[in-house]
């Protein structure tokens, strides 16, 4: 199991294994989560599921989760606890043992549980001859002596419709409204029997239903027994994303409860699917299975149009660069694009190298959305954040307040091609200083070097090379080595001290969660103290 996946299915039955299958012939990284305990396991077999009338409901999960597999979906068994949002988009889905997943769309096929009629034996017999669907049972049963448990005011629907199957049908009023002389005229003529009074038991000979027994102690034989639970769909763990069940109707009684959706399976959430049981609670399989393919598909163009919007960004990140007549227009333009560019954590290798640093006073020099100055700022480090773009550094102070370190950050807008910060810092860092549009990085490098205070240092993290899923580079780029960059600097020598020059491989995931690696590198020099400047 990956860290992320384009989609993580939660459910393992036929609308959640439909959706995997769909998603992973369209080529979708693919996570199902299953607790393996499917709603009908008890009956004997899945019906009205065209080409595989009759097979056995686990039987049809193990060729589906083969199919999935078959097409690179992963399956692991697990409960989902809960759903939080991330801040930089998509899911976390965290699991019952511990472990956590991201995801960029959810499809929740959790299903529901059937609340019974509270009745002795009753569960004990769900699903065996206990049925609640007709057209899923109604065939074994044909011509048997076929009893009704009355609990709602749709139980002589019920009745009547079991009649389809049966001759020898009784409605145990049980629990039911009071019928009316059109209802009892409609059983009468249909020739459905009434049997008044509260049911008790059943009665049950070589492990089979043989009767029901009421209250007043008669004993109606019978061989199947219709009762309708109440159907509560199984969206606990959407809680968190702010997700509510509402209740379904059917003739205007309240069957149970489902997570609202449009025809695709799209929630009121932006990135969340439902499918199957969960929302439609008389779906058979066979429609739970389509309501997945549906959803599956509404998701990978979902996928797409989010892919398309960052494809259009990279073009114009390489083509429309030159577009814009100031550094300032074109990164506040790109900052724009979206509410947050960045992931909102500090650098790796700033956090290495700055850890064991006595706070003193910082330099960030392209700053962007202000992670590494805040987090110096949190360190004790009085911070002078310097960036191009006005919206970058509006969101920084914004984080920075929030972060309770506002006071400790000075904020300054700089074009550093053409204008930098005044002072002498302890630490000065200037951190993947790459840009698509013509920029002197080798003097601006020059100029934070000569900001460095005696004693203190000077950290450049840098690219070594585009990441190993860039197939086509967007424009050109120079990459240079940490020798590179310290020979540029030229640093006079016997005032300079290396401490650190080397290039590290690492993994990352790609834009869309597959797993990949990139180089960079680190330079962290340190003026000596005695230097006189």
């Amino acid at each position: 199991m990956d860290a992320k996946y384009d989609v993580v299915v939660v459910g393992g039955g036929a609308a959640g294994l439909s959706g995997a299958l769909t998603l992973g012939r369209a080529r979708r990284k693919v996570l199902v989560i299953d607790a393996g305990r499917p709603r009908n396991a008890p009956a004997e077999g899945v019906h009205t599921y065209l080409g595989r009338e009759g097979v056995p409901p686990l039987e049809l999960l193990a060729a589906g989760r083969e199919e999935v597999t078959g097409y690179g979906g992963e399956i692991v068994t697990g409960t989902v606890e809960s759903a939080e949002r991330l801040d930089g988009g998509g899911f976390r889905v965290l699991l019952d043992d511990g472990s956590a997943v991201e995801a960029g769309r959810l499809l929740v096929t959790t299903g529901l549980v059937d609340e019974l009629p509270d009745v002795p034996d009753l569960a004990e017999r769900w699903g065996r001859d206990v049925l609640h669907c007709p057209y899923c049972h109604g065939w074994e049963v044909r011509d048997q002596a076929i009893g009704v448990l009355g609990t709602s005011p749709l139980s002589v629907h019920q009745a009547l419709l079991w009649r389809q199957w049966s001759e020898n049908v009784t409605l145990f009023l049980h629990t039911a409204p009071d019928l009316d002389a059109q209802q009892r005229e409609q059983l009468a003529a249909r020739g459905v029997a009434v049997v008044e009074g509260k049911v008790t038991g059943l009665e049950v000979t070589d492990d089979r239903l043989a009767g029901v027994r009421l209250a007043d102690g008669r004993v109606v034989a019978c061989r199947a027994l219709a009762a309708a639970s109440r159907l509560t769909a199984r969206a606990g763990l959407l809680a968190g994303l702010g997700l509510e069940t509402e209740e379904q109707e059917m003739s205007g009684y309240v069957i149970g409860t489902r997570v609202p959706a449009d025809p695709s399976g799209a929630t009121s959430v932006p990135g969340v699917w439902v499918a199957g049981n969960v929302t439609g609670l008389t779906e058979q399989v066979i429609g739970a299975a389509a309501a997945g393919v549906r959803a599956a598909a509404a998701i990978n163009a979902d996928l797409i149009a989010e892919e398309t919007r960052r494809a259009v960004a990279a073009r114009a990140w390489a083509h429309g660069a030159q577009e814009h007549e100031s550094d300032e227009a074109y990164w506040d333009a790109r900052y724009g694009q979206s509410a947050q560019m960045w992931s909102g954590n500090p650098n790796v290798m700033l956090v290495r190298e700055v850890t064991d640093l006595e706070p003193g006073t910082a330099l960030d020099l392209g700053c962007g959305e202000g992670a590494d100055a805040i987090w110096l700022a949190g360190r004790g480090w009085r911070v002078t954040a310097a960036d191009v773009s006005g919206v970058a550094l509006e969101r920084a102070a914004e984080h920075a307040t929030g972060a309770g370190v506002a006071d400790r950050i000075d904020w300054q807008r700089h074009d550093l091609s053409a204008s930098f910060p005044e002072g002498t810092y302890d630490l000065v860092s200037a951190c993947f200083l790459h840009s698509p549009r013509d920029l002197p990085r080798e003097a601006i490098l020059r100029a934070a070097a000569s900001a460095v205070a005696p004693g203190g240092v000077l950290l450049v993290v840098g690219h070594g090379g585009w990441a190993s899923w860039v197939e086509n580079p967007p424009f050109e780029a120079d990459f240079p080595t940490p020798q590179d960059v310290l020979d540029a600097l030229a640093l006079p020598e016997g005032e300079w001290e290396v401490l650190v020059s080397e290039e590290y491989e690492h993994t990352q995931n790609s834009p869309d969660g597959h797993p990949g690696t990139r180089t960079d590198n680190v330079l962290k020099v340190r003026r000596l103290p005695g230097d006189p400047r």
